[in-house]
């Protein structure tokens, strides 16, 4: 009875670690431009843990990319919001149990942009990377936790002041689920190959490298998932944000009884604003710029998500 009790716990524990996943689809204002369209996914839908490796820039290194290579390049107008899909792997369906990823996997959820000079480029290394979007640890739980619960779906926003052009959006999960010690964190990370069609002139900063960006010693990669924490750094650089503003590297879980931040009101004149036609205003743990451009207003759709209509 012992060694079949032992084997169970070893099939349970290989069953969890296993469980991994691929961002596979993006949908732009809400609509999908084809599932592993414009997107390198790769055949195997396992993590990097190495961060010092070039894997960790775009994957398709020791997961080798899917043949043929989507040559599609996915057109996005600044401002637009966009819409990341995970998938445990290639050929998930409603009867996978760890569809889009286990749900002990918890971690953060990052997004961000290099401008290249061609999308459909090979060589991904010496890139520029500058953060979109982070989500990781507040008083809902984590970043990973929304994901399931939004059957795999994560939604943020393409700046509107960056140059139009080409570049790569590099869409990221961070599994800490053995993080305890490095390398333990699983690293799952896909590229899809954008144009954003319209913006400005502004110049994203902070930039950073993959590898180069996180360091093994970093507490957001190295980090006891177990230890009853309420606080968890998000790794990498701050935020990016048109209007100058950054959110902290840093996000802590809040008492539930805090008040929650609410879409911005519609009555915020729009012609001092920012954000684009359908872009992101407000709603529960957004932190971004909250005024429309003329002649759009911010309305509440739910709690969670406001929109320039």
């Amino acid at each position: 009875m012992k060694t079949s009790l032992a084997f169970v716990s070893l099939s349970l524990a290989f069953a969890s670690t296993s469980a991994h996943t691929i961002f596979q689809e993006l949908l732009v204002n809400g609509v999908s431009q084809g599932r592993l369209n414009g997107i390198r996914v790769p055949e195997y839908d396992g993590p990097i843990t190495d961060v010092t490796s070039n894997d960790v820039i775009c994957n398709g290194g020791i997961n080798p990319y899917r043949q043929p290579v989507s040559t599609t390049i996915i057109k996005i107008p600044g401002g637009a919001q966009v819409t990341a899909q995970f998938h445990h792997t290639l050929t998930s369906n409603t009867g996978d149990q760890s569809d889009p990823i286990d749900p002990s996997h918890n971690g953060p959820i990052l997004a961000y942009l290099a401008k290249v000079p061609s999308a459909l480029q090979r060589d991904v290394t010496g890139l520029k990377w500058f953060k979109i979007y982070e989500d990781g640890l507040d008083s809902r739980g984590w970043a990973v936790q929304r994901l399931v619960a939004n059957q795999g779906k994560v939604t943020f926003t393409i700046p509107n002041c960056i140059a139009p052009g080409e570049y790569l959006l590099r869409v990221e999960l961070i599994a800490l689920h053995a993080a305890q010690s490095y390398p333990g964190a699983q690293l799952y990370m896909e590229c899809a190959q954008i144009e954003i069609t319209s913006g400005g002139n502004t110049t994203p900063a902070p930039a950073v490298s993959f590898p180069g960006a996180y360091s093994g010693s970093d507490p957001g990669i190295r980090y006891n998932l177990y230890a009853g924490l309420t606080s968890y750094t998000i790794p990498g650089p701050s935020v990016f944000r048109c209007d100058g503003s950054s959110n902290p590297v840093s996000t802590a879980a809040q008492p539930t009884t805090a008040a929650p931040t609410t879409a911005a009101p519609t009555t915020t004149a729009p012609s001092a604003g920012t954000v684009a036609q359908y872009g992101q205003c407000g709603g529960i743990s957004y932190t971004g710029p909250t005024g429309c451009i003329s002649p759009y207003t911010c309305s509440k759709l739910n709690d969670y998500y406001s929109q320039c209509l």
